[in-house]
């Protein structure tokens, strides 16, 4: 998606012109008024709105990463609604990295590269999504590079997203790398809990839906699905449709039906209550209390939502089922040994502080009471 809007003369006509031109690709609900913020997005919702306050001056670039469907976009449009507001007359350029790609090489083909560099070096506001494609071909990692200095040195602002931050980026050039992290690099989370509620509410209220979805029902919803604001949200829109077809009030019973297929193995509370104790259910637990997947616990990704909930139920499982290091490293995508021995040390670590401690200290608990 790419939004270019050029300076237009001064009058109330095409200023209120300049407006919807400006906004016409924006998500109207895609402002910080409709985010909702909590401990997993607190950091980058806090960036954002430092970087929309005070374009180009602070946290420039702003770098926002994490897993698909937390946020980013979100946030990315928050900025540009919220200058926008302030300076309707701003140029504005809001591109996926693959387009970005893809109207380089027309350019090329076509002898057109200046125009083209014009079109991104002459922006007030360069929003960039899915950077992690950068990583494609060289020639677009080049002229990205001549882009992003351009706009840096004349001061405009400059916001990126990737689902993982620029050192993890595979084949992203060092200089970009380094580019990347010159301003703020914050990440966005899985929501836990009292998080997915909120966020189940607010979708709630924004489409008048208090009297349709009783609380109980999205409590429901929150508890068994987390791996993404956009399933959640996505969630309610299935069991309205659902509700619909079948001619039912939304209850508890019917989001079960409705919702079968998204509900996590291991998720329900009474599942894990008659399980029993053994390394899947200690790694379906913890991955429900951090609000990830059991296929990313044992994944090779090294991102923080992950390694820490990974760590913990390596922890765990040592503590309560006392197995070999050997056994626990393959029971996490076949991890030798000396990870094992660093994930014990650095939960040792972490309980630490109170929040963690407590946290642990309450999982472990819930699953000691699991018949072995």
């Amino acid at each position: 998606m790419d939004l270019f809007v050029a300076p237009l003369p001064d009058s109330k006509d095409t200023k209120a012109a300049a407006i919807h031109a400006s906004n016409i690709q924006l998500s109207a609900r895609y402002t910080f008024q409709n985010f909702v913020i909590g401990k997993s997005n607190e950091l980058a919702a806090a960036a954002a709105q430092a970087a929309a306050a005070a374009p180009g001056k602070v946290y420039n670039p702003l770098f926002l990463y994490g897993q698909t469907g937390l946020g980013k976009t979100h946030l990315m449009q928050a900025i540009a609604h919220e200058i926008l507001s302030k300076s309707p007359e701003l140029r504005l350029c809001f591109v996926a990295t693959e387009q970005f790609t893809n109207e380089l090489v027309t350019a090329i083909q076509t002898r057109t590269t200046a125009a083209f560099r014009r079109r991104y070096r002459e922006v007030d506001l360069l929003l960039v999504d899915d950077v992690h494609f950068l990583k494609r071909t060289e020639a677009t990692q080049e002229e990205f590079f001549h882009t992003f200095n351009a706009l840096y040195e004349a001061g405009r602002q400059i916001v990126l997203t990737s689902d993982r931050p620029p050192g993890e980026i595979p084949g992203l050039e060092a200089r970009l790398v380094s580019r990347f992290q010159w301003g703020m690099v914050a990440d966005i989370e899985p929501p836990d809990l009292e998080h997915r509620i909120a966020i189940l509410q607010n979708k709630a209220h924004l489409d008048h839906l208090e009297l349709t979805i009783p609380d109980d029902v999205i409590q429901f919803i929150a508890h068994h699905v987390w791996s993404s604001v956009r399933e959640l949200e996505g969630s309610i829109i299935r069991l309205l449709a659902y509700a619909s077809l079948k001619h039912m009030p939304v209850s508890i019973e019917l989001a079960r039906e409705a919702l079968r297929d998204k509900l996590k193995p291991g998720s329900d509370d009474a599942d894990l209550t008659t399980a029993r104790l053994s390394v899947a259910t200690i790694q379906a637990a913890t991955a429900q209390e951090w609000g990830v997947t059991i296929d990313g616990l044992c994944s090779k990704s090294r991102t923080k939502h992950l390694t820490i909930p990974r760590q913990t139920a390596m922890y765990l499982i040592r503590e309560l089922l006392g197995l070999q290091l050997v056994e626990i490293g393959a029971a996490f995508g076949g991890r030798d040994h000396s990870t094992v021995i660093h994930s014990l040390e650095k939960v040792l670590e972490l309980t630490a502080s109170p929040d963690y401690k407590r946290r642990i200290d309450s999982l472990r608990e819930n699953l000691r009471q699991l018949p072995r």
